[in-house]
């Protein structure tokens, strides 16, 4: 047997071409069949479904409307990303999450490119199998909504200044990779608002005083750089503003300063609240976040050090949105590229103890999800006989999910003890269990998602829908995705809902009093014109007992749909 060949058969599989491709093709597979396979739950995926349809439907490209009401609170990159893929594809699930899905797998090439350039291969391989099996990032990649769009564009913002600050670099690859790095910071900036470059600044601005390396700002191509990042972002800036003189003010005072500095959107926290996130969304890598971390304070001598500018980077984006006045899970999504080069390079870097303590904790998990699901489905006997049905279902996922977690952690635990390949296998295999177990998760909750949303009441509403003109309203609550679905905008009634600002500007677009609301329904019916309603429970036993005439078409525990009653 040649040398040749015993070489390439104790070639490790992080380095097998033929290994990776079959991991890439897998996951790719899985990652865009997921895209479609739930329905869009609220609040956020109907929201931005909807924002998007609206704006192809109207032709309007700059006023951001939501529900037919301008809806200043993010900048439009999310929208005309979804409007151009209804565009291409038509109106769909999968069609709202392909940006999002899109930004989440940028992110993962983006560590795996940036990991291979500014460390090595192994590294930039190991970086994408952690990335692209974390719970948070995998997860947020098939969800439609602003986190993982803003998250893609600041890997690229992250990424690009990590290939051109590394040592070695010719002139030619640092120039494009700043640019890429500025661009990100625009994309990045029309994703979510200032933090698209306020927060990359200040990470810069702590890299320098800490390694007082002032040289690295005279290599940053501030001239076309800035030249870039104001012709991607200007253009809607000034033209939004031109168009809704109200827009200045609301968006950069009201959707930043307070929202940072005070609770007025009522999302706060305790200091620890992203602690535990932060736990969760790293599976399957928990056990070696610690070490990855505490890697990023190795002095290397290097003049650069990447290493320690992805622990800025993490801990002060973790540190910021802590601190702020308004706090969602999806916040502290931006630190996971930067967690996973920083596992990647301590996986590859030390032994196999962590990833022996990450494989361990999977069992722990396993262990505790077999012996936890039946008890939160005990919790859930309070609730209607839906939702407890709906649990039981859930749980009967929730129990393969744990069961995996066990064995993945199991098997890995013995290959990383193994010498030669057996800690990349072990990576591999803990990669594999880590991503499949969260996109199990994610289909297991279908028939919740499609509850939350109220799929299930579309063909009774559309048999109501017998012109483009039958009114639908909204009383007391306003559905975030059936008006996606059902290719209607709905009439606000007494709950303004997240457009009571735009409804300031356009009070003609709602009906603040139930009163007004009555007189139209009873108008409507002794017109004999149709038109349907959708409320709470506790507005329709207030109704009924007032003796307003309505048709239920469809209820469940979340709303009731009436109709104007038939004529006799």
């Amino acid at each position: 047997m040649s040398h040749t060949t015993l070489k390439s058969r104790h070639k490790s599989p992080l380095e097998s071409t033929r290994t990776l491709w079959a991991l890439a093709i897998s996951f790719l597979i899985i990652w865009f069949y997921m895209l479609g396979a739930r329905t869009l739950v609220p609040t956020d995926e109907g929201r931005y479904a909807e924002m998007g349809r609206e704006m192809l439907a109207s032709g309007d490209w700059i006023t951001l409307r939501l529900n037919g009401i301008k809806y200043f609170e993010k900048p439009p990159l999310q929208n005309w990303m979804n409007a151009i893929s209804f565009a291409l594809f038509g109106l769909g699930d999968w069609q709202a999450r392909l940006w999002t899905g899109l930004c989440g797998l940028i992110g993962v090439a983006a560590v795996w490119l940036t990991g291979k350039r500014v460390y090595s291969a192994r590294v930039g391989v190991i970086a994408a199998l952690v990335l692209g099996s974390s719970f948070y990032w995998a997860g947020m990649g098939h969800v439609n909504s602003l986190d993982m769009g803003l998250s893609g564009m600041m890997t690229l913002t992250m990424c690009g200044l990590l290939l051109g600050q590394r040592d070695g670099v010719s002139a030619t690859e640092q120039r494009n990779a700043m640019l890429i790095c500025w661009a990100g910071m625009a994309l990045a900036t029309m994703s979510k608002g200032l933090i698209g470059f306020v927060l990359p600044g200040t990470v810069l601005i702590l890299y320098t005083l800490i390694t007082r390396d002032w040289r690295l700002w005279t290599r940053l191509h501030f001239g076309k750089g800035l030249l870039l990042f104001f012709a991607i972002t200007a253009p809607w800036f000034i033209l939004i503003a031109l168009k809704n003189p109200e827009h200045p003010h609301f968006f950069f005072i009201h959707e930043h300063f307070d929202r940072f500095t005070s609770g007025v959107h009522k999302r706060g926290g305790a200091w620890h609240y992203f602690f535990p996130l932060l736990a969760l969304g790293i599976i399957p890598w928990l056990g070696a976040l610690i070490q990855g971390l505490l890697s990023g304070m190795k002095k290397t001598p290097t003049r650069f050090q990447p290493s320690l500018m992805l622990l800025i980077w993490a801990v002060f984006f973790f540190f910021f949105f802590s601190i702020s006045g308004s706090k969602l899970p999806g916040y502290i999504l931006p630190i996971f590229p930067a967690l996973a080069l920083l596992i990647a390079v301590q996986l590859e870097q030390s032994g196999s103890r962590s990833l022996q303590v990450a494989a361990i904790l999977m069992v722990l998990l396993g262990l505790g999800g077999l012996l936890g699901v039946g008890k939160a489905i005990d919790i859930s006997k309070n609730k209607p006989a839906l939702e407890q049905a709906l649990s039981a279902a859930y749980a009967n996922w929730l129990y393969v999910v744990a069961a995996l977690a066990l064995l993945g952690g199991a098997v890995s635990w013995l290959l990383a003890r193994k010498p030669g390949n057996g800690k990349d296998w072990a990576i591999i295999v803990l990669a594999t269990s880590g991503y499949l177990l969260g996109q199990i998760a994610f289909l297991g909750h279908e028939p919740w998602g499609r509850y939350i949303a109220g799929s299930a009441h579309i063909p009774a509403i559309q048999k109501e829908l017998v012109s483009a003109t039958t009114p639908i309203y909204a009383v007391g609550r306003y559905e975030q995705a059936l008006p996606f679905y059902l290719q209607r905008t709905v009439i606000l009634v007494e709950f303004p809902d997240e457009m009571q600002f735009g409804l300031q500007q356009q009070p003609e677009l709602w009906i603040p009093k139930r009163e007004d609301f009555v007189a139209k329904w009873q108008a409507h019916q002794q017109a004999g014109e149709p038109a349907v309603a959708i409320m709470r429970d506790d507005v329709y036993d207030d109704l009924n007992k007032a003796g307003v005439a309505m048709r239920v078409i469809a209820q469940d525990p979340k709303r009731i749909i009436v109709a104007v009653p038939l004529a006799k």
